[in-house]
This record gives C-alpha cells, structure tokens and sequence, in this order.
C-alpha cells in the first residue's frame, strides 16, 4: 500500500472529499500529473497554464474519479494510471471554464491569487485556457474513444449551461428550472463524468458505472446549491473570495429566485440591474432573513440523499463510504456557517 498523507496536506482547507483520515498517495500522483500535463516547450506558456494549479484547490472531480475507481478494488490501494489520468483530464477542463469564466467575469482574485487575466491579460488567459481544453482532449483520446467522447460531450454541457447562465444575467424572472438546468450543465456534469471515468477505467459492470455517475451528477448539484448558498451567507473570509459575487454580477441563485418567487418586493426592486457594493449587501440581508435559505439547503439535502441512493447497490467499500461522506460533508460546511 502507498504511504498515506493527511488529506488537506493535499486539498486546500481540509474539506475531506472522500471521508478519510487519510489519504492515498494517489491524490499526490494527480497533483504531479496535473503539472506534468501543462507543461510545454515554451516556458512562458507553462507559467501561465500552471497559474492555478500551483494555486491549489480541492481537487474534488479527480478525488471523485479515484474514489469512483476504489470502489472496484479490495482495498485502497493505489488506483490504475489511467483513472489518475481520467481525473486530471476533467480537472483541467474545470480549470480551463476558469481561465475563461475570469476574463468574463473580469475578475482579479482566483483562489487568493492574481487571476490569470489580471496579471497576463484577457488574451493570455483564453489562449491558456484553450491549452488546457486541448491537453483534457489529448489525454482523454489516450483513453479510449468512449472516455474521448464522453470529454467532448462534457465540455458541450459545460458550455451550454454557461450560456443559459448569461442567459439569464440580471433577468429577475430567471426560474428554477432554468438555474438547475444551467448548473447540472457547468458544474454537476463535471462530477458526473469524472466519476464515470473513474468506473470506465477500472473495467466496472454498466450498473455501477452508471449508478457512479449518477452519484457524481447529485453530488454537483448540491455543491453548486450549498456554493450559491455560501455565496449569500458567508463572509469574504470564510469563503476565501468575495461574498455576494453573484448578485454584483447579476447571476440570481436558488435563494434568491425564491426570495423574489414569494413576492418580496423590497428585493425585487433592487434586481434587474447592476448593484453598487452597498446594494449588494442590503439585497443578501434581504435573502438571508427570509426563509429561502432553509428552503435551498433542503433542495441541496434532497440532492445529497439522491447521491447516497445511488452508491447502495455498489456494496460496502471504504472508497464508497468516503464518498458519501464528501456529500454530507457539504451539508455540515453550510450548517456550521449558518449556525
């Protein structure tokens, strides 16, 4: 068995993805699998592709597609190089959306650090960006045409719910329907398919491969429900960014649809168009004492119970049993903050 490491030595604030003392040493080999895939001929192409992976990060869709991986070995040793691979590969299209997420949202901070826009400028970061979506591709290819399509089609999920979200930029009107459609394409289909890859690559029966997948797509959907939550909730501090990021810019998030669904007018009147930073913290005052915010973490509840439904039939495992505990580690970050 591989030497084993305490867990946030290797993802950035100890939130425990797979719930383990410890962790494998394989969350290590994505870390230099994540550099070694970057790296190009030109150094200052590697410097600025690997802007954000030195940064750090949770690393929770490669740590999905090893667990997904461990749950068809006996024990929780080392998984195949190919699922390392198949995890960093989808990692490095969450990093790419980022690069590109950054010069549309012309942010400056990522993960506590200069964004890559801010420092290199908007066409470094698209040009870096698209380096990143290419080296997914390549190493996807090297896993077989399924795992290559299954990549593609994620990367076109991930895009369509980018655009149904700038669809909707500053629409007080935005649905429910719409927000969930949007964010199972550009945040639940990442989980879902590297938790796919995960079970493809280790040779697991169809009806684990799909009931894993099926985990990661609920699993996305809370994360990206208890994130939207946070967003309201917490402070710059706790969430290591800037708080109500999405009302400034004017991305109206499960709680806030609700809010404006049972007739606030007083937060109604301020939507529609962009907030000064004063606004802003007047409009998250409005959501937070309304009762919204219970009603979207029994949404994002809902969700954690359809992902623990979906691990059942794989049977017991220590790889499975971390896996639910991810899902329910999500529920206990949004509570302790909620108090």
């Amino acid at each position: 068995m591989g030497r084993r490491l305490p867990y946030c030595r290797v993802v950035a604030d100890g939130n425990p993805l797979l719930e383990l003392e410890t962790v494998p040493t394989d969350l290590v080999r994505v870390e230099e699998a994540l550099r070694a895939a970057v790296r190009s001929e030109d150094p200052y192409l590697t410097e600025v592709a690997s802007h954000l992976i030195l940064a750090g990060g949770k690393r929770g869709r490669p740590a999905f597609a090893v667990g997904a991986a461990a749950t068809a070995l006996a024990t929780m040793d080392a998984v195949p190089q190919d699922a390392i691979q198949g995890g960093v590969s989808v990692e490095l299209v969450h990093l790419g959306s980022l690069y590109h997420d950054d010069v549309m949202d012309e942010a400056t901070t990522r993960r506590t650090v200069e964004s890559v826009n801010a420092r290199w400028g908007n066409l470094q970061a698209i040009l870096a960006g698209d380096f990143l979506l290419a080296k997914a591709s390549e190493i996807a290819a090297s896993l077989g045409t399924e795992v290559a399509g299954l990549l593609a089609a994620t990367i076109g999920r991930l895009c369509e719910g980018q655009v149904l979200e700038l669809q909707h930029t500053y629409n007080e009107t935005r649905t429910e329907d719409a927000y969930l459609r949007s964010i199972e394409g550009k945040t639940a289909s990442l989980f879902a398919t590297a938790s796919r890859i995960g079970a493809l690559t280790t040779g697991q029966a169809r009806e684990r491969v799909d009931a894993l997948t099926e985990f990661g797509l609920a699993y996305g959907m809370a994360f990206q429900i208890v994130d939207d939550i946070l967003d309201i909730i917490a402070t710059d501090e706790q969430l290591g960014k800037p708080a109500g990021h999405d009302l400034i810019e004017g991305v109206y998030t499960l709680p806030v649809i609700r809010t404006l669904a049972a007739g606030n007018d007083a937060l109604g009147g301020m939507l529609g168009s962009p907030l000064t930073l004063d606004e802003m913290a007047v409009a998250r005052s409005i959501v937070r004492d309304g009762g919204e915010i219970a009603s979207s973490m029994q949404t994002a509840l809902d969700y954690v119970r359809r992902a623990e439904a979906a691990l059942e039939p794989l049977g017991e495992s220590e790889a499975r049993d971390g896996l639910a505990g991810a899902a329910q580690h999500l529920l206990t970050s949004v509570t302790a903050i909620a108090g």
